[in-house]
Formats: C-alpha cells, sequence, structure tokens
C-alpha cells in the first residue's frame, strides 16, 4: 500500500512546552529526517516571520528528497507568507469542533466552510499541494465533519488532515471513523494524533489499517502536552505488527532520536520505546539466558536495526550463565561453575546494596576478592575504560 510519512517535529514538535529549536538545528533536523527516509517534513509557520521564516526558507533550498509543508491558518495572509518562502506545499488548518468554533473562534459553523473553501481556492490558484487540517475533529460533529472534508475536496484539497487535538480516541473508534469518512467522502486521510492518554502510536495505525495514507509523527514523541505519535514508533509498529514497510532508514532512527534529544535538552527516559537505552539491556536470568540463546526469544528485533547495541547486565535478577557470558566475553575468562555459582551470589548482594546493576570493574573486584580469599590461581583480567 502507498504509505507516507510527515514528520512535524519542526512544527508540531517545536510547540512542545519550552522547546526551541536554532536555525541550525532546524535545518539539521530536516537533514536527518531527510537521510531517515521520511516522504515530508513540515518545516514551520512562515507566518511568524523572523527567525521561523529564515530557518524555513534554508530547508527549502536544500532541495531534500522530501516534500516541505509549511503550515498556515486558513488565512490568505499566512499562505501568502508561505509563498513568500518559496513553499509548494501547504496545510491549511481551522477547527471543526464546536467547542473551538464557539468558544474559541466566536464563529459559525458555515464561516468555518467558507473560510476553508476560500484558503483551499486560493492556495490551488498558486499551485500549491493542500492538505486541510481539520483540528480536533476528534470531537467534530460527524456531519459536520462530513460536510467539512466534502467542501475541502471540492475546493481542491488534496487530502484532509484528522487532529485528534486533545488525543481523546481510542484504537477501535478511530478505525470505524477513518473508514467511514474515506467510505463518504472519498479524500484521502492524513492521520495527526496526540498522546494524552497514551494511544497516539495506536490510534495513528488504528487509522492506516481503516484506509489512511498519510501519518504525522515527531522525534521522540514531542509536541503540545503530552506529545505526538513517535516517528520510531509508527515506523517499527508497521514494520514489525502490520508487516508494512513504509521505506524509512531504521538505522538512522537511533542517531536522530539522540540528536533531538540533545538539543530539546529532554533526555530520553531509559525506557523509551524502540530507542531507549534499556531496550535492549538484559538482566534476568531468565531473560538473558534466552537472548544469549537465541536472541528473538526476547527480543521482538535487532538492536542493529535501530542503530543500537545489546547489553547483558549483571544485578538483582542475574544467572549463572549471564556470568559465564559476562567473563568470557569482557575479560576472556571461562569460569568454573561453583567459582561462578560465588561470583553470582556476591554480585547479587552487592546488586541490592547499591540498587543498580553492577559495572564491570565491581564484577573484576568481586573475581580478584573470590580468588585472593580461595588462594585461587586464575588468569588476571584484563579491564577496559
Amino acid at each position: 500500500m502507498d504509505l507516507f510519512i510527515d514528520d512535524t517535529t519542526l512544527r508540531d514538535g517545536e510547540q512542545t512546552a519550552g522547546v526551541v529549536f536554532t536555525n541550525e538545528e532546524k535545518v539539521r533536523i530536516a537533514q536527518m529526517l531527510d537521510e531517515v527516509g521520511v516522504h515530508e517534513i513540515e518545516a514551520g509557520i512562515p507566518a511568524m516571520g523572523g527567525d521561523e521564516m529564515a530557518a524555513i526558507r534554508s530547508i527549502i533550498a536544500l532541495g531534500l528528497r522530501a516534500r516541505i509543508l509549511t503550515w498556515n491558518r486558513a488565512v490568505i495572509s499566512d499562505i501568502d507568507a508561505s509563498l513568500r518562502c518559496g513553499s509548494q506545499a501547504v496545510a491549511l488548518s481551522i477547527p471543526v469542533s464546536d467547542i473551538h468554533i464557539e468558544h474559541r473562534l466566536g464563529q459559525s459553523r458555515g464561516w468555518v466552510l467558507e473560510s476553508v473553501r476560500r484558503a483551499t481556492r486560493y492556495a490551488k490558484s498558486h499551485d500549491l499541494y493542500v492538505s486541510v487540517n481539520a483540528e480536533d475533529a476528534s470531537r467534530a460533529a460527524p456531519d459536520f465533519l462530513g460536510l467539512f472534508a466534502q467542501n475541502a475536496r471540492e475546493a481542491g484539497a488534496d487530502r484532509l488532515r484528522y487532529c485528534d487535538t486533545v488525543g481523546v480516541l481510542e484504537p477501535f473508534r478511530t478505525y470505524e471513523v477513518i473508514r467511514r469518512l474515506i467510505e463518504e467522502v472519498g479524500i484521502d486521510i492524513e492521520m495527526h494524533t496526540h498522546n494524552d492518554f497514551g494511544m497516539a502510536t495506536a490510534n495513528a495505525i488504528a487509522g492506516i489499517k481503516a484506509g489512511a495514507k498519510y501519518v504525522n509523527t515527531t522525534v521522540n514523541g514531542l509536541g503540545e502536552r503530552a506529545g505526538n505519535a513517535s516517528l520510531a514508533e509508527v515506523v517499527m509498529a508497521l514494520k514489525h505488527i502490520e508487516k508494512i514497510d513504509p521505506g524509512i532508514d531504521t538505522t538512522r532512527l537511533c542517531t536522530v532520536s539522540r540528536y533531538v534529544a540533545e538539543v530539546t535538552q529532554r533526555p530520553l527516559p531509559v525506557s523509551t520505546p524502540i530507542t531507549g537505552d534499556n531496550i535492549f539491556a538484559h538482566e534476568s536470568g531468565i531473560h538473558a539466558d534466552g537472548v544469549l540463546k537465541y536472541p528473538a526469544t526476547y527480543e521482538a528485533f535487532s538492536p542493529e536495526e535501530v542503530g543500537l547495541e545489546r547489553r547483558i547486565l549483571v544485578g538483582k535478577h542475574s544467572g549463572s550463565n549471564t556470568i559465564h557470558f559476562k567473563f568470557a566475553n569482557e575479560f576472556g575468562i571461562e569460569l568454573p561453575d561453583d567459582l561462578a555459582r560465588e561470583i553470582l551470589a556476591r554480585a547479587r548482594a552487592l546488586a541490592v546494596k547499591r540498587k543498580r546493576a553492577l559495572f564491570s570493574k565491581e564484577l573484576a573486584l568481586i573475581y580478584l576478592e573470590v580468588c585472593k580469599e580461595r588462594c585461587l590461581d586464575l588468569p588476571p583480567l584484563k579491564i577496559s575504560g
């Protein structure tokens, strides 16, 4: 199936409270996303002017393979700002839920329909590719959302962005809503999901299963409040769960993830799906033993696939096979079983005392201690680092 990743790290991602990219960082992230292979990059909001417009112009000037979109309100002046940047594709956003139309804009449904028709026609008259963004679509009245989508399509919109703006969807409802919208209106759908209830990635995948051809992501799930669907999560879930290859170079996912974490000053939690430090870290005796014998027992995909490495840790829950492995692979020593059991017992006790897995040097010191107590003449350790 045709499926396109539209990454919005540089727009919605930067709208994360407290996050600001320098122009140089925005350009570098755009380059990295292009190297990863995302199909579209939402580069920012030209109507902001100043540094934002300068960064967008620089990104467009790179001539990347990815299509560059710029975000706009559904007003003519915003579209003009995009044109001044050299944009050839625009996202035109306007609310479709009554709560936004009435309480935020103080307008009517009729005003919304007229605005989207006017803005879309204007953009198409300038040969722009147009994604019409139905903001807060998940809380819109279904009949009005269908009417809105129909108006957008008739005005020339190339696709409709279905925005779960406050993350209130769940996958079963997402599937039904998107399937029905495609059947009724016949317009390409783009999924834009938020993570307020922890279901952004699941809802994005559900929308794709229902027929959506485009999906918004951000690196590390950045975005307003709890964030958006994570690029790495969506790509790997599509590839391994849905058996859909979106054409992304997954070996670069960890690199872009680490870079964005650094420039946003938001370190990744170790348990972050796909790119977290603990995704391929094994301590439990049963798990480590299984992975050492056959990695697929406790790994859904290989660490190399996302640019990471497997780590076998020694801690409270480790088993003797882990001790044998660590000494053979890190120190070049084949331990007798009784010595491995003694080292394991002491390692577990020390891990409890220090409330963490042990460093290699700590494991080496236990070895030396046991050998000295037993008056054993065993090979010396070569400890690096």
